[in-house]
């Protein structure tokens, strides 16, 4: 199948998740992200506890294999048995023989992420023996012989007029007997059935979330109570856990008590928390003769399952994936994940922006790989993160070993030149092209109005879909007749005496697409008393490493230090227009660059609007910019601007400049850079705009603005209008 031919079918099976799984998932999500934004805003402690939470994990993973004998020895001791399971396959194997040797036949299961890796459900059913779940998202999927489409809510997909026709169908239900929609009247049927299902059952099977070494204690954490009755209604246990699950001692479990419920669901804490240190000393109930037997009759099994992770373990770049308490926060709060679900943005198993490390860690890189370009490195996951993963950049590490492993495409000599030294020759086309965006934007320079004249007619286009995959329907930015460096050159600087010295960076879209918004800067500066440098500096390395091109990118990050390193000695601060940019000189460069060199850079940067604010809180005037009074003005962030917590400071500057500012809560405005642009992705792309735009609601006779390049670009595209960056509102004119 051709490239062109496989984009289209990506297309079509996302326009068909949208369609039939799409508002299920989205009204799901983002009601639990809202609620977990007001959980995390009312928690005073979430920071410290994440910090805690993330050094227990890191010296967990580091001393894993002591933790492994500790953990084998006290799970004996207590009389239960440890089970060490190198392979999906092993881990199978030894439950059927624990099957087999308890004569069992039929096996409750409470929600196990772990469980649905080895496809435990499927190998036992294979083998002859009943196999139930008892949670009621897995009931639901069961029945409907579907996977999970979310870390911790398997039916988000599903509506209740869905699972009820579900249920009506598989049980034969019609008439007065029919179930209705009312989720309550859903919740009790399914209860009913699954509580038959586990009394009969002769062995339970759980995951654990946590389990404490020390001791062989487990935690589990759930909002309907079916994982404890499970684990101590039969007289045999299974418990199933990754190995990343130990931590050294029951005192470790309190940061994650605290935060799990609140990143994931929105809770102060989930409904349930049980700790159980089986065999457990409960009777064991028999149904049939309705009496209790003795405790000393439990059987306690432990299958740790490494299949893969300690590989993962060692693994320095994939290595934070183990550090996951799978609370599914980053996929509620990816705007991506809201429009298609885990059954698009999910591999064999994982789903959402973590999914992409489990996958490439346990299933292996071919199974991350339809799934890793939704990631699209807008870091609003991160914050919520209850152990501060850098999610974006196991995503970027995933898509650069992709690109690497990538069979090679035909008609190079489309390409030739945009082909780095530091990539391998197999990455495909429409990476080569918005990873080396700078080459083509100097070309284009060189006859902008040329280079705009071919892109925009149809012929152009039409190349540009079937050879690079540029959706058709977008329009691709035009090149300026002048960049914003040579505008400089000419122009030079304004300020004689001044009270500062800055290097104003000039990103790859203000100098060559929109020096507009370049010559906005300068003037607001200037006219706060600051003399402005424009060098000659390489693009920042945004765009190649958005496609996973990590050594170009890190190329990139050396040469962009080289030329302001020398401003950053002569004590210049750099101060920097798209926030795309800032988030690479404050964060990602700390990943491509020494130490010391990253250092520098961050911290001697600011993003435009954060540099005015300190000037005027430093003693200039907000009148020597340009000022309104009471002008309506609907203002979009940047993605990674929020992250770096920047927003404040342009609508604080906007507020005082005289602009009534209001903002929506969505996380993002689908653009994300070159995603937009890219055929599969760009009905996605309009769907997470149109939310925004719902979000704004009328905009007529109103202003808008937005702070990024993309935001830009998207925010034009669903108003038909031209969306300055608002220093273009401030700078005087």
């Amino acid at each position: 199948m051709s490239k062109h031919a496989e984009r289209e079918r990506t297309a079509t099976a996302f326009r068909r998740l949208m369609e039939t799984e799409g508002e299920a998932i989205a009204k799901n999500t983002r009601t639990v992200n809202q609620l977990s934004d007001y959980a995390l805003e009312q928690f005073d402690s979430y920071e410290q506890l994440r910090e805690a939470a993330r050094e227990i994990k890191e010296n967990a993973i580091e001393n894993l294999p002591e933790l492994i004998d500790e953990v084998e020895q006290a799970v004996e001791a207590n009389g239960g048995e440890v089970h060490i399971a190198q392979t999906a396959e092993d881990a199978n194997e030894i439950v059927e023989g624990i099957m087999a040797e308890r004569d069992a036949q039929k096996l409750a299961k409470s929600k196990s992420m772990t469980t649905e890796e080895i496809d435990v459900n499927e190998h036992l059913e294979a083998e002859g023996y009943d196999v139930i779940e008892t949670d009621l998202g897995e009931y639901v999927i069961q029945l409907a012989k579907e996977s999970p489409s979310h870390l911790i809510g398997p039916a988000m997909h599903k509506s209740p007029e869905e699972i009820a026709a579900l249920f009506n169908r598989e049980f034969d239900l019609s008439g007065e007997d029919a179930l209705t929609e009312n989720p309550q009247e859903l919740t009790e049927f399914a209860r009913e059935k699954v509580g038959e299902k586990i009394r009969a059952a002769d062995v339970g099977m759980t995951g654990a979330n946590f389990i404490a070494a020390e001791t062989g204690t487990m935690m589990l954490v759930t909002n309907e109570g079916n994982a404890r009755k499970t684990a101590v209604t039969p007289d045999t246990h299974i418990a199933v856990a990754g190995v990343e699950k130990l931590v050294p001692s029951l005192v470790d479990f309190q940061p994650f008590t605290e935060l799990i419920a609140r990143t994931g669901t929105g809770q102060d804490i989930t409904s349930y928390v049980s700790l159980l240190t089986p065999p457990v000393d409960s009777p064991i109930p028999d149904f049939e003769a309705d009496e209790f037997r003795d405790s000393d009759e439990r059987d306690f099994h432990l299958i740790l399952l490494d299949n893969g992770r300690m590989g993962m373990r060692e693994d320095e770049q994939l290595k934070e994936t183990l550090y996951c308490i799978r609370c599914g926060a980053c996929s509620n709060a990816c705007s991506n994940f809201q429009e298609v679900g885990g059954h698009g943005f999910g591999g064999e198993t994982y789903t959402g922006g973590i999914g992409t490390g489990w996958e490439a860690g346990v299933h292996g890189l071919d199974s991350a790989s339809d799934m890793n370009d939704l990631c699209t490195g807008c870091t609003r996951c991160e914050p919520k993160c209850p152990v501060d993963i850098d999610i974006s950049w196991i995503n970027t590490v995933v898509r650069d070993r992709l690109n690497r492993e990538a069979d090679p495409e035909t008609l190079e000599y489309l390409v030739e030149g945009l082909q780095p030294d530091e990539e391998t020759g197999s990455l495909d086309r429409q990476k080569r092209l918005f990873g080396n965006i700078e080459t083509l934007a100097k070309v284009g320079s060189t006859a902008p109005r040329l280079a705009n004249a071919v892109t925009g007619s149809g012929l152009g286009k039409r190349v540009l879909s079937s050879v690079f995959g540029v959706d058709q329907d977008r329009e691709l930015p035009a090149l300026a007749g002048e960049t914003l460096r040579d505008w400089y050159g000419e122009r030079g600087p304004q300020v004689e005496d001044p009270g500062r010295d800055v290097v104003l960076y000039p990103d790859l879209y203000t100098d060559y697409f929109d020096p507009d918004r370049g010559k906005a800067a300068v003037r607001t500066l200037e006219a706060l008393d600051v003399r402005v440098h424009i060098p000659e500096v390489a693009e920042s390395g945004r765009a190649p490493l958005s496609q996973g091109m990590i050594e170009t990118a890190r190329g990139q990050a050396e040469s962009v230090h080289s030329a302001l390193v020398t401003h950053i000695d002569q004590g210049r601060d750099v101060v920097v227009i798209e926030p795309s940019d800032a988030a690479m000189f404050r964060n990602d460069y700390e990943k491509l660059l020494p130490e010391r060199s990253a250092q520098r850079v961050a911290d001697n940067s600011y993003e435009i609007c954060e540099f005015v604010y300190g000037l005027l809180e430093n003693g200039h005037d907000i009148d020597a910019l340009s000022t309104t009074e009471d002008v309506s003005l609907a203002y979009h962030s940047h993605c990674q601007q929020r992250t770096l917590d920047l927003e404040a400071y342009t609508t604080e500057l906007l507020d005082r400049a005289g602009y009534d500012v209001r903002t929506a809560d969505v996380e993002c405005c689908g653009m994300a850079g070159s995603f937009g642009y890219k055929e599969e992705y760009a009905d996605v792309s309009r769907a997470v705009g149109e939310h925004l735009q719902d979000e704004l609601g009328d905009v007529d006779g109103e202003r808008i603005a937005a702070s990024g390049t993309s935001c830009q670009a998207q925010l034009d595209y669903l108003y038909d209008r031209p969306v300055p960056h608002p220093i273009e509102l401030l700078a005087p004119r």
